[in-house]
């Protein structure tokens, strides 16, 4: 495993990795690299990485615990858990942590030192965006409500209680130091990003760091496994990981098959990623070999890192899940943009279609926003003012970003124009699972 990590670290030019395998009731780990480039630190089995959204089902985990214990319920409105929520629409905790709530996708920059009861008092009303349970659009303050919910019942800071209700027993390493996020381009060395930008408000989206050891630990624990048996009773795990988008109008597109109460799907297998500032990390869970699969990357490339390990391990084992972010377009969706056999296809010559310039215009969801801009032909599309980059668009208006050449360049990522069913005009994009509703 380690000969494997490190020449995939090299090839795309990952500055550390670890990586953890639970199979046959054993867990096997490697590491490569440095914490920091060039600080001569080595990546150890307990340093610690930034999760990025890989926190989720942390998060998810602690309030499934308090639906085991009868504190919350899955399926009642969470605003008679937390009043701070009964000024905006009737949603559940299902719904909150499978992204079907309609809630906004990221929260507006708080004031430092804001509390998650003082800034959902504030802003609850302003993070409607869709109508609960019709939709999938991921959405970062979904988890600090989430977040909240649990200071609610347990009394504890959301920090607190992920040490001591889950960290601390899955025998995670609190003094374990935490490796640096790395930019990677193709031409120059790894940069050191220093510390992650994540705000302490969203800190139950994103905020935790651990190992891929620890990730493997905690996807085992799923499954009743590993030193500290099961976390959960077997029907609240299985609550978290069956998929609830299945009919939704709109679904995971662009990150996964479908989702569940806090875990993704992929195929049979469940699990989650996240993206950091130069990090990225990965965790699948197969329940059917009982086997569970863990990367960390401090590098931007890490995803190509991935990627280039599925298709490895692919070659000597069974298929793990995921879902393609690099590959054709798709002719045809009767489910969520699946071709009727689940796989990609090329449309027209060049593996895209002419751009409908009818896409062009400003979309938005809640303060994330987005504008596409007919050119030459061509759709380009800027995220956040981002410069703009252009669109390879399929015949049923699906599109990827070009994918850049190299093993170090940056991860393309899909999205869709989707129509109004009454006009049939476009009237939403979706990009990286964010639902957006054209302004003009």
């Amino acid at each position: 495993m380690k000969e494997l990590l490190t020449e995939l670290a090299l090839r795309h030019g990952v500055p550390g990795a670890q990586l953890a395998v639970w199979r046959d009731g054993l867990l096997s780990t490697a590491e490569t690299g440095e914490e920091e480039a060039g600080s001569g630190r080595p990546v150890t089995a307990a340093t610690a990485f930034p999760l990025g959204s890989l926190t989720k089902p942390f998060t998810a985990t602690l309030t499934a615990l308090l639906v085991a214990d009868g504190d919350v319920d899955l399926d009642e409105p969470l605003a008679e858990q937390l009043g701070e929520l009964r000024a905006g629409p009737d949603f559940t905790l299902r719904q909150v942590l499978s992204h079907t709530a309609g809630l906004a996708a990221n929260t507006a920059e708080p004031p430092v030192g804001t509390t998650r009861a003082r800034w959902l008092a504030r802003h609850a009303a302003e993070q409607a965006v869709h109508e609960p349970g019709t939709v999938f659009s991921y959405s970062n303050p979904g988890y600090v409500i989430a977040g909240r919910l649990v200071e609610e019942i347990t009394g504890l800071d959301w920090a607190e209680a992920v040490r001591t209700m889950l960290l601390r027993p899955l025998g995670h390493d609190a003094g374990a130091p935490t490796a640096s996020g790395h930019l990677v381009r193709p031409d120059a060395p790894p940069r050191p990003i220093g510390e992650q930008s994540v705000p302490p408000l969203e800190d139950p989206a994103a905020g935790l760091c651990v190992s891929a050891r620890d990730l493997a630990v905690f996807g085992a624990a799923h499954l009743g496994l590993g030193p500290g048996g099961a976390l959960l009773d077997a029907a609240t795990a299985r609550a978290m990981r069956e998929d609830v988008t299945e009919g939704l109008a709109v679904g995971a597109y662009g990150l996964a098959d479908g989702w569940g109460a806090g875990w993704s799907r992929y195929g049979d297998w469940f699990g989650h990623d996240g993206t950091g500032d130069g990090a990225w990390s990965h965790l699948r869970v197969y329940p059917s070999t009982r086997t569970v699969v863990a990367l960390t990357a401090n590098g931007s490339t890490g995803a190509r890192l991935w990627e280039s390990l599925l298709g490895r391990l692919r070659e000597t084992g069974p298929e793990i899940g995921d879902h393609p972010r690099d590959g054709h377009l798709r002719d045809g969706h009767p489910r969520d943009g699946h071709s009727q056999d689940g796989h990609l296809r090329e449309t027209g010559g060049g593996g895209s279609v002419p751009a409908p310039a009818e896409c062009a215009g400003h979309y938005a969801n809640g303060d994330w926003s987005c504008r596409v801009e007919a050119e030459g032909g061509d759709l380009l599309l800027s995220v956040a003012g981002a410069a703009p980059v252009r669109l390879l668009v399929g015949a049923d208006l699906s599109f990827r970003t070009p994918s850049g050449d190299g093993p170090r360049a940056a991860m393309p990522y899909l999205g869709r124009f989707l129509r109004d069913p009454a006009t049939g005009a476009p009237d939403r994009v979706q990009i990286t699972g964010r639902l957006c509703l054209r302004q003009g």
